[in-house]
């Protein structure tokens, strides 16, 4: 597995990086090639730190975050989290790996804010979209922990949106062209 660490507002140290890197080994039982990356980022905000690991895994997402006053203590939150997340969906991984349905990798490319006086947008991400149904969508939502998701519908091949509603329910905004 390859690990990437990053940080805001914040230096690592050797230290943390070298735990770090050891307590995500433990992840590699799970993967069975070197595709796999787990992405680690440590924020350091006002009064909290903030953990998060996102792993990508040939185009397929897990995330998990945490936040407290010891980055150590929040990898210890995360790990279980993750490998939660990873035999909840392990079916799904290796099918995945065995019959590569999709066969371009996911590309996030996270481009720096752009410095406007009145500009809202504080932050800007651009992927590619691979077809897929609406509950393949809801998987993936659910493997990123997010509250909505974006993705291309494979029968009418038009973008869509798939979100959480305050109720706890689903809603799909479908674009009438």
């Amino acid at each position: 597995m390859k690990i990437d660490i990053y940080a805001k507002n914040y230096e690592v140290g050797e230290k943390l990086k070298n735990v770090t890197e050891q307590k995500l080994s433990k992840l590699d039982k799970y993967f069975k090639d070197d595709e796999t990356v787990a992405k680690v980022t440590f924020k350091k905000q006002a009064t909290s730190l903030t953990t998060e690991i996102m792993l990508d895994f040939n185009g397929k997402f897990v995330r998990a975050t945490a936040t407290s006053d010891n980055f150590y203590d929040n990898i210890d939150i995360i790990l279980p989290k993750l490998e939660g997340q990873i035999r909840k969906h392990r079916t799904r991984f290796d099918k995945h790996n065995k019959n590569a349905a999709f066969g371009e990798a996911s590309i996030y490319d996270i481009k720096n804010k752009e410095e406007h006086a009145n500009s809202q947008v504080v932050k800007k991400k651009s992927f590619v979209l691979s077809p897929m149904t609406v509950k393949e969508a809801e998987e993936e939502m659910e493997l990123l922990g997010h509250s909505f998701y974006v993705f291309l519908e494979a029968k009418s091949n038009t973008v869509q949106v798939l979100y959480k509603r305050n109720d706890g329910d689903l809603g799909l905004i479908e674009p009438q062209i």
